[in-house]
């Protein structure tokens, strides 16, 4: 098994290159175990539409699948994999000449303990095509940075009027007893976000949610395919219950779903 892999051969440095060169494509990053993937159609379906915006192209579903499968350990011990779409024929100069997306599979542990609650501080900063789950990531690993040189573990996202709307890697939910409420705003469709949206049995909402207003919640929590739910102990200065139980009703709803085989 490689640990990366371009179109399903062990990646050759020159066309690994072009992608760190250009900074242009688009990726999905899920956790597989035992050959399977909690939402794997809905990660396909993001490598699909992401791949059509920025290429024009359609992606085979079925080579996708062959590939993820083919880096996938024998164990069937847990690993996050990231598919990444690319063109590595693609120049800066004419960005607009017909693509040819190749697909850079990569895998790495991925962890078993449950990890600790978020402390974040709120960033005011939207990412370019934020419907896009793009390979741009330089402005939210910057602000993730400052917020850990400035003692916090990650930055909230807020636009201008200061409405929450995702963290750097993350989509974020509020709990308000047993209400639970996604910001409403410009940010990735998250699937993790859309699995727990569809497996929480109680009251739900998608409405603004304003930076200046989060001490009227009780609990908040990071999801993302790496970590599942994730408590936020704290948002700059407004605490949060990280034992909140609806936060358990969350993690157990997640892992409820059934996980895909590959």
């Amino acid at each position: 098994m490689a640990d990366i892999e371009i179109d399903g051969a062990p990646a050759d440095p020159a066309r690994l290159a072009a992608l760190g060169l250009l900074n242009y494509g688009h990726f999905t990053t899920m956790r597989a175990e035992a050959g399977r993937v909690r939402g794997l159609t809905l990660h396909l379906d993001r490598l699909v539409r992401d791949c059509r915006t920025l290429f024009g192209t359609e992606l085979d579903r079925a080579a996708v699948r062959e590939r993820i499968r083919a880096v996938l350990p024998a164990d069937g011990g847990p690993v996050i994999v990231r598919a990444t779409g690319y063109d590595p024929a693609l120049g800066l100069e004419r960005p607009a000449a017909p693509a040819a997306p190749a697909l850079l599979v990569t895998t790495r542990p991925a962890a078993t303990a449950e990890p600790g609650p978020l402390r974040v501080r709120t960033t005011v900063y939207r990412r370019e095509l934020p419907e896009v789950k793009h390979v741009g990531l330089f402005g939210l690993v910057h602000h993730r940075r400052l917020a850990q040189l400035a003692g916090y573990d990650d930055a909230l996202l807020t636009d201008e009027d200061g409405r929450v709307t995702e963290g750097t890697t993350w989509n974020v939910g509020f709990l308000a007893g047993n209400r639970l409420v996604w910001p409403e705003g410009l940010s990735l469709p998250g699937v993790t976000e859309a699995l727990l949206a569809g497996a929480y049995g109680g009251p739900q909402s998608r409405e603004p949610v304003h930076a200046s207003r989060l001490d009227e919640f009780d609990a908040a929590f990071a999801a993302n395919a790496g970590v599942g739910v994730r408590p936020l102990a704290a948002v700059d200065g407004t605490a949060f219950d990280p034992a909140h139980p609806v936060l358990a009703e969350l993690r157990a709803a997640y892992r409820g779903i059934a996980a895909e085989a590959v």
